[in-house]
């Protein structure tokens, strides 16, 4: 009983620190990615299409095999009816049986089979670019959530370190006042402090959560109570990307970022429409072949007898009258199309229209692929000199609340001027922080149309 109460409490502690690990995981930048990449909804609805496009070829593929049919029916006729074996009219019940095959296979048809099977491969090309590209985006979106995470992660600690610093003055000022050397009007002051600090901690509590629950369901993690990423001091370093010239990283941005060969792929796609909507309007040849095969159960007549009356046999064997009745049709179907209501000529007109809309995408692309670059080489450089500014700023910031505190201390600045002062200090750090995670994504989204993946490097 002893052992098997030991294994019970050994396989729940063994549970428990499953568990405890499991909730303990710190999520890294590249686990994020390489997670949301694996189950994102839209990355999903890509893949679809995807898997679409690859029926669409089975499609096309199939159009160049015969079609093949068979049918079979079978048939009472009671009454008057002609006898199908000797071909009298009599009052009878017959029972009729047939069946048959027919097949037929485009020969020709203006190549439109071989365009749409070319379009199809187009299409599978394009939708796997597609692919690639939300991947692309949902990498930056996590990238840009995980950095978020950070800054307000590291925000949170200077708050509540604050709070900590303020607390201790409060506690000071009150022995000061108990002592006499203080006014209990600056106590006030300080106890004011004491208590926006604690909504600033709050305040920075809820923006953690908020970005953690915000990167959980990118991720489309449930358990988002318990999600945490890995606490790691990125440092704005600088990136050799950045000293590239903008026209080396927009040509390298031509040749690997994929909005371009998707709309390279949708123009082609447009070409092999126009060329399909064009085989309309060419002759078209088609073969086929039939056979065919009827069943009779009705009985024979064999003669007539002295008296003139018919002598009956049964029907035939089933395999005799299938042999006896069968019969093949086969040939070749021409078929010019003359006069058909404009159809033909409206489907190529509506399909040079598509590819002229495909055209201007294309070139449109190319536009908004080099505005987006030149926009990311601006924010970083602005972002890198924002960051600066904040390091400035807070170095100016700290030497000055340290003189606060010095004459604070000797009771030659009240608490109002020091508090001003330290808030000053609080709001320089925090934007040193705001400012350092801007600057290292908005380096990141230049060195992604240099080509360098989102978790290199970081």
């Amino acid at each position: 009983m002893k052992k098997i109460m030991f294994k019970l409490i050994l396989v729940s502690l063994l549970f428990v620190g499953i568990s405890a690990s499991a909730q303990n995981k710190k999520w890294t930048l590249k686990e994020c990615v390489d997670y949301a990449v694996k189950n994102n909804i839209s990355i999903q609805q890509s893949g679809l299409d995807l898997e679409t496009t690859t029926i669409g070829k089975k499609d096309a593929i199939g159009s160049f095999l015969p079609n093949i049919n068979a049918n079979a029916s079978h048939s009472w006729n009671i009454g008057l009816n002609q006898n199908i074996t000797t071909g009298l009219l009599q009052n009878q019940t017959t029972q009729f049986t047939s069946a048959g095959l027919n097949s037929n296979i485009t020969i020709y048809n203006g190549l439109q089979n071989q365009n749409k099977l070319r379009k199809a491969n187009l299409s599978i090309i394009a939708a796997q670019y597609q692919v690639s590209k939300m991947k692309d985006d949902i990498s930056l979106n996590v990238a840009n959530a995980f950095l978020q995470i950070l800054f307000n992660k590291e925000n949170l600690k200077v708050q509540k370190e604050q709070l900590i610093y303020d607390e201790k003055q409060q506690k000071r000022s009150e022995e000061l006042v108990e002592s006499g050397v203080v006014a209990r009007g600056d106590l006030l002051d300080v106890k004011a402090t004491v208590a926006a600090d604690k909504q600033k901690v709050i305040a920075a509590e809820n923006n953690l959560f908020l970005s953690n629950l915000s990167l959980a369901q990118l991720l489309q993690i449930e358990d988002f109570q318990t999600f945490d990423i890995a606490d790691v001091d990125y440092q704005a370093s600088s990136s050799a990307t950045m000293l590239e010239k903008p026209e080396s990283i927009v040509e390298k941005a031509k040749q690997d970022r994929v909005e371009l060969k998707i709309a390279k792929a949708n123009l082609e796609v447009a070409q092999k429409d126009v060329l399909i909507a064009k085989g309309a309007f060419q002759p078209s040849v088609t073969g086929f072949y039939s056979f065919s095969s009827r069943l009779s159960y009705s009985d024979r007549i064999l003669g007539v007898d002295g008296n003139g009356a018919p002598i009956y046999s049964g029907p035939l064997p089933f395999f005799d009258q299938f042999s006896n009745n069968k019969g093949h049709n086969f040939g070749v179907q021409l078929n010019i199309p003359i006069l058909n209501g404009f159809s033909a000529k409206n489907n190529v007109d509506r399909f040079k229209i598509a590819l002229d809309r495909s055209k201007i995408s294309e070139k449109q692309a190319v536009l908004d692929l080099e505005r987006n670059v030149y926009t990311a080489i601006t924010n970083a450089k602005g972002a890198m000199n924002a960051y600066e500014a904040a390091v400035a700023a807070l170095d100016a910031r700290s030497e000055a609340f340290n003189y606060a505190k010095e004459k604070y201390a000797v009771g030659m600045m009240n608490s109002f001027d020091f508090a001003q002062s330290q808030t000053l200090f609080t709001t320089a750090q925090s934007e040193v922080l705001r400012t350092k995670y801007d600057y290292i994504f908005k380096v990141k989204i230049v060195e992604f149309y240099f080509g360098i993946p989102i978790t290199e490097k970081l």
